[in-house]
């Protein structure tokens, strides 16, 4: 009979000691692809946010100052003229403007804090797709805004604003976008003078608006930047970001949130063309 044996003790402790190298590189495999899936996807959701809500600031913003008597069906129950010079002339409402609504307009955030951005236009419907009664184009006015890290959107029949007609309509109050953590805004303003360009020669903030107004100097650019955290918390990075919107001073951010800052420039056509004719 030929004498059998198993493995040895250093045997053993030697493959247990391999078997635990091997099953911790594979859960380290299996931790890193599951962080880097999450942060994919975490970057995926605030980028495809961030494209969806520049898309849609762009083409409303785009109309501002809108007010074409030539090819526009535009409610008559009111004085049209006087309507179109108010619009054209103040297409970025301030304080102040409207009689019902005296605080209603747009302003810059203290400290770094979220702006507010409020517009003249025509158009059939504001902001949330409401048209206040009316079957053809009339004053329409958009006020965008962040309320807990929430960027909506309340839109108002600017007649009514202005003291014109009574309100039939309540306004309506809608979401354009979750976790939306920054939103500030800057003005481009034209020369003045017998050879306006109708381009903007400086940005400026909400509050110098008014004053610039004073000196025949219109608003005819927007640029704007914003900041989008992703929807999940499971991200975890490893430092704090720090990010930086437009003029405002830097932000430091959580780790367990993946963030992007977009920005845009836009040219406002209908206040170029406003600003050359006016020569």
């Amino acid at each position: 009979m030929k004498r059998q044996s198993g493995f040895s003790l250093v045997e053993t402790m030697v493959a247990l000691a391999l078997g635990l190298v091997i099953s911790g590189a594979v859960i380290q495999v299996l931790v890193s692809a599951s962080v880097t899936s999450k942060l994919n996807e975490a970057v995926a959701q605030v980028q495809s946010a961030g494209r969806f809500l520049s898309n849609r600031l762009t083409s409303e913003l785009n109309e501002i100052g809108r007010y074409d008597f030539i090819v526009s069906d535009i409610d008559a129950t009111v004085d049209l003229v006087a309507e179109a010079a108010f619009l054209q002339n103040k297409p970025i409402v301030i304080p102040g403007d409207y009689v019902s609504d005296d605080e209603l307009g747009s302003s810059q955030g203290a400290n770094g804090s979220n702006d507010n951005l409020v517009i003249n236009l025509l158009a059939r419907q504001d902001c949330t797709g409401n048209n206040h009664g009316y079957n053809s184009e009339f004053h329409v006015v958009n006020h965008y805004f962040v309320s807990n890290d929430t960027f909506m959107c309340t839109g108002y029949d600017g007649r009514v604003l202005r003291g014109l007609k009574q309100q039939t309509v309540t306004p309506v109050t809608i979401t354009l976008l979750d976790n939306l953590i920054s939103f500030q805004m800057q003005y481009g303003v034209s020369d003045n003078g017998a050879n306006a360009s109708g381009q903007a020669v400086s940005y400026v903030t909400a509050d110098q608006v008014e004053g610039l107004r004073a000196e025949n100097k219109q608003v005819v650019a927007l640029r704007w930047g914003f900041v989008i955290q992703s929807y999940q918390n499971e991200v975890q990075l490893d430092a704090s970001p720090i990010i930086s919107v437009l003029n405002e001073g830097a932000l430091e951010l959580s780790t367990d949130h993946y963030y992007q800052a977009f920005s845009k420039t836009l040219s406002l056509r209908n206040m170029k063309n406003f600003v050359r004719s006016a020569q």
